[in-house]
């Protein structure tokens, strides 16, 4: 592993569909007030919003919790805890100075080191095109996460590469993992497949949209290749969710490993 991602939950081989994960949505899956009171938080999101001016609140799902249940005859079943929190209280908690006071005050006050954190679930995809690439953004530096780095179309879901749903096969979930570089903030990883062929997807990918700000550059990797991809100098440029993705691929949906030579890159950007 890489200490910059950690596994929450990784899936039976194969990944798990919709209609074997389900939430349950409770207040009391919300995030503990933090010690002293939020006034902190508002501090620190003023703070950010003069250095970046285009940053702005939004709810998020924060996850409290999961449980998967053994196998029975629909399958393994995965129960996914959830609150509600915000983009403001992610800054404010899990990318604050103070996270890893935050994390050990909450082991000690409740016995449970994410208790003070905001923890919004995010979500992210290994995207297989049809002509068997894996496809990567690179990440705007305008950005508050992760700024230049390359990661996995996801987000809350955003930002998007414009393909057509149609063009989607249902999502299969392969694990949740952790990114300690943001105090363990959780990420769902999924496994899509694109009827697709790469530059086809680039074409979309070049024809913009509303998160177009969010990414400057399409990066393909073939599939066969991916489990070779921390051997690489690309390695250094995920981010630590787009790391957690390659693990779970790797781990729950990608092929036998076999004896090939260095990742072919395409890159956009």
């Amino acid at each position: 592993m890489d200490p910059e991602v950690s596994l929450l939950l990784q899936c039976p081989p194969g990944g798990l569909p919709e209609e074997q994960v389900r939430a349950e949505l409770s207040p009391d899956h919300d995030r503990r007030p933090l010690p002293g009171g939020d006034e902190a938080i508002a501090a620190i999101w003023e703070s950010r919003l003069q250095a970046q001016p285009w940053l702005f609140d939004a709810p998020k799902f924060r996850l409290h919790s999961v449980i998967l249940a053994p196998a029975d005859s629909q399958g393994p079943q995965l129960l996914l805890r959830l609150g509600l929190t915000s983009y403001r209280d992610f800054l404010g908690t899990n990318w604050a100075s103070s996270a890893a006071w935050l994390r050990q005050q909450g082991a000690t006050d409740w016995g449970d080191k994410q208790a003070y954190l905001a923890d919004p679930l995010g979500v992210g995809a290994t995207l297989t095109t049809a002509d068997n690439f894996l496809v990567f953004l690179r990440r705007s530096r305008q950005v508050a996460e992760a700024p230049g780095l390359v990661d996995v179309p996801g987000g809350h879901p955003e930002p998007q590469v414009n393909v057509p749903l149609s063009t989607l096969s249902q999502p299969l979930l392969l694990g949740i993992a952790c990114n300690e570089t943001s105090a363990g903030r959780a990420s769902a990883e999924f496994y899509v497949q694109c009827s697709l062929t790469s530059e086809q997807v680039r074409k979309y990918y070049m024809s913009g949209g509303a998160e177009a700000h969010e990414s400057t550059g399409i990066i393909f990797v073939e599939t066969q290749r991916v489990r070779r991809l921390q051997e690489t100098e690309m390695w250094a440029e995920l981010c630590p969710s787009a790391k957690g993705a390659v693990f779970l691929y790797n781990q729950v949906q990608g092929s036998p490993t076999v004896a090939l030579g260095p990742p072919i890159l395409a890159q956009l950007g």
